[in-house]
């Protein structure tokens, strides 16, 4: 078996035609799309980027126990596995330059090889020690940012590192595709902000942005500029995708002229979407979950997708593409996994999970049984604990360290005693005197919050449950009034 897994940061179902959306430009992604199977129910489960990757390479939720951070020395990761146990050879290929920074440790060095391409938001890569010249500008502003755009040709697809991710895949499937018993990571950061790519892909979205500064990047925070910005935000996002899907389409061409759709598995999903003007707000972390967040995009096409194109309307999630992987190189799944293989639902939709868990570690609790999406706030002045073996978050707060217990309190941990640093709970942003709940079916965009004693009773001891079921550590109870 040859198994492909594309992953795209922050791609917005909400923006998408194969999910009937026609705000971005995506043939490729239908393309792909037509394949395969949709999964109409795909939810995101820890967030945001580094969570997601590790609940990717485990099939565990890990928001309940750690935020952002490295693999940690008790993780039983997707390449290790496969190699383990079935012998199968892993390449990573990725711009997503979080896996070199401070928390992001380990993941690259699961893989047997790996490549890495310089460049994205503020990967400090070209050097510059004098100021560079950055036009005027409204949002974030990133200093290497600009000193990475010096060397640019900003009109030629191939100086943008999504498009290179690409060419090295494509090299990849020249040299390998006679080979078996093989895992491809492609990891692409667009359409992750900031919303950048050469101007006739804006062009195509008739953009009208005339103003003296750029604003690419907004702020994470609510929106405060006026609808015309709004738009251009959002016209520079789809733009960065159709750029995206552009390569993506070259891919495939190199899937198509090899035939090797006959032997490879291809999934591609996202870790999380991104909010751009939606609900008043700009990109995640701080807001509310709402479903342009964490209902996701997933395409799975393999050899055997008798049933493309298909739709599946089980409810999947994050933690199910692990031992979906494992499954289709036919190797056992380690303990403790949480998520289960999608690939009965190939033949035959049908029931898969009853409700799923995501969240951010430290905010809300939410839950989504396909029907409802149930956030259960943190009550004020609670806490929780960060569970690690791995504290590179401390390293400029070692009094934070200092005051942490050590010992062997997560039971998945294999023995190995980990650090356990308090830390306090927070609210999403502007957050109500209520536990939101929304009929997502009803009302999709979540407008009207639903206010229901013995539904909310209902749903509380689901999530109640399914903690019980993620293994999550005690102080989650308390903190939820759970």
């Amino acid at each position: 078996m040859k198994t492909i897994f594309i992953l795209m940061d922050s791609l917005n179902r909400h923006y998408l035609g194969l999910y009937g959306a026609a705000r971005a430009r995506t043939p490729n992604l239908e393309r792909l799309a037509a394949r395969g199977i949709v999964f109409e129910n795909h939810f995101a489960g820890s967030m945001p980027c580094m969570p997601a990757r590790r609940e990717m390479m485990t099939g565990r939720l890990n928001f309940l126990e750690a935020p952002w951070g490295p693999v940690e020395p008790f993780d039983d990761c997707l390449p290790n596995e496969l190699r383990a146990k079935r012998g199968v050879y892993s390449h990573l290929i990725t711009d997503h330059y979080h896996y070199w920074r401070p928390m992001g440790e380990g993941y690259h060095e699961l893989f047997d090889t790996w490549e890495f391409i310089r460049g994205q938001e503020h990967d400090p890569w070209r050097p510059l020690v004098g100021d560079p010249q950055a036009p005027p500008h409204k949002g974030r502003y990133s200093r290497q940012f600009w000193v990475n755009r010096r060397g640019m040709d900003t009109e030629r697809d191939e100086d943008y590192s999504t498009p290179q991710c690409f060419m090295r895949a494509i090299e990849f499937l020249q040299d390998n595709h006679a080979a078996d018993n093989w895992h491809l990571h492609l990891e692409v950061f667009d359409p992750h902000e900031p919303f950048v790519c050469p101007s006739r892909y804006l062009k195509m979205y008739g953009d009208t942005w005339d103003k003296p500064f750029a604003f690419q990047w907004p702020d994470y925070a609510p929106v405060e500029e006026g609808p015309e910005a709004v738009e251009h935000v959002r016209n520079c996002y789809a733009a960065t995708l159709t750029m995206a899907d552009a390569w993506l389409g070259r891919f495939l061409d190199q899937m198509d002229a090899l035939d090797a759709w006959k032997d490879t598995t291809v999934i591609l999903t996202t870790d999380h979407g991104h909010l751009l003007g939606e609900h008043g707000y700009w990109a995640k972390n701080y807001p509310f979950d709402y479903r342009e967040l964490v209902h996701i995009p997933l395409i799975l096409c393999t050899p055997e997708s008798a049933r493309a194109p298909k739709r599946a309307k089980a409810l999947t999630a994050t933690i199910d593409l692990m031992p979906t992987l494992m499954d289709l190189h036919q190797a056992p799944l380690p303990p403790h996994v949480h998520g289960k293989s999608l690939l009965h639902l190939l033949d035959r939709d049908g029931p898969h999970h009853d409700a799923v868990l995501y969240g951010y570690h430290g905010k809300d609790i939410g839950m989504t049984d396909g029907r409802y999406t149930y956030g259960r706030q943190p009550l004020p002045g609670s806490f929780l604990y960060h569970y690690t073996a791995m504290p590179r978050r401390y390293f400029r707060a070692r009094e934070k360290l200092a005051a942490a217990e050590v010992g062997p309190f997560l039971k998945h941990a294999c023995g190995i005693p980990v650090y356990r640093v308090k830390v306090p709970s927070h609210r999403h942003h502007a957050a109500p005197d209520f536990n939101p709940l929304y009929d997502i079916q009803a009302d999709p965009g979540q407008a009207q919050p639903i206010h229901d004693a013995r539904l909310e009773s209902q749903l509380a001891a689901k999530m109640r449950e399914l903690l019980q079921r993620y293994d999550a550590p005690e102080c989650q109870y308390a903190r939820v009034g759970l």
